[in-house]
């Protein structure tokens, strides 16, 4: 039977070492950033890598929670990024200033990268990257991997497009001009979030709810004994009377967070769900 570390490790590998005299110029690298993390183990030699961050370690929230176990990590303090002696950092241009401005001073380069809503968006992040780091080729790879599984995940000629509402743990609903957005388009889904207002993100009330379901609900899976808001939504009582119009699906929390690599499997995910939605009958 195929462990899931060993399936987490085969479909995530840390790309293969390059030739001894090209790896002698490859910058060593520290990565402040989960999604920067999961870009980096697809595209960098293993020796390259200094440190992730530590929310990669996160079994619920990262996507790469095995490979990073065997990664050095840090909290993201200067301190420790210095300690390291790294060529190159790469972190979000929303990340701690003080710490940036640090590094700057220590003379440390430091790549910074937005959070893209958009898929183009996403793939380009995907190819600056590997660029940075030396390998252009395997970022290209990886965009293109990443292009096929989207394209594969397109709904068959035909199909009606049901709407959808994906929410985060904390109770955020994913809404018009983000990635998941668009995620959900290319899926064949039409963003329920539209309808009850929410742009970007934001809150939907149990009442709009009820009063106006989406026909396919993507929840995220509760944390052990710690039950999220989508699940206390998804469980409540007072749902029962739309059941037979909205139809359920649990959606990892790792996949809404980050683009690059995560969209294979988001991509994956969500033409499943679309088709058990569509097979349960019209809602």
């Amino acid at each position: 039977m195929i462990t899931r570390r060993a399936a987490l490790a085969a479909a995530l590998p840390l790309a293969a070492p390059s030739l001894a005299g090209a790896a002698a110029r490859l910058p060593r690298v520290v990565s402040l950033n989960p999604c920067l993390d999961a870009i980096l183990v697809r595209v960098a030699d293993r020796g390259q890598i200094a440190a992730l961050s530590h929310y990669s370690r996160d079994p619920d929230g990262s996507s790469i929670p095995d490979i990073a176990r065997t990664l050095p990590f840090t909290y993201g303090t200067a301190e420790e990024v210095a300690a390291l002696r790294p060529d190159l950092v790469l972190g979000s241009v929303h990340a701690d200033r003080a710490t940036q401005g640090a590094l700057e001073r220590m003379g440390v380069r430091s790549e910074r990268f937005d959070v893209p809503d958009t898929l183009a968006g996403s793939l380009a992040q995907v190819r600056r990257l590997a660029a940075v780091v030396g390998h252009p080729e395997r970022g290209e790879a990886l965009a293109r991997a990443i292009e096929a599984a989207v394209a594969a995940a397109a709904p068959p000629a035909g199909q009606r497009r049901l709407t959808a509402l994906v929410f985060q743990p904390n109770g955020l609903a994913a809404g018009q001009g983000t990635l998941m957005d668009e995620m959900l388009s290319r899926a064949g889904l039409v963003n329920a979030a539209g309808r009850y207002g929410v742009t970007r993100w934001g809150n939907v009330p149990l009442e709009r709810l009820l009063a106006d379901p989406p026909q396919l609900l993507l929840a995220g899976q509760p944390a052990p004994g710690a039950p999220t808001w989508a699940d206390r939504v998804g469980s409540h009582p007072a749902l029962k009377s739309v059941s037979a119009h909205m139809w359920r699906v649990a959606f990892p929390e790792r996949l809404l967070y980050c683009g690059g690599p995560v969209l294979i499997e988001t991509a994956a995910v969500l033409a499943r769900a679309r088709d058990g939605a569509a097979l349960a009958g019209p809602q």
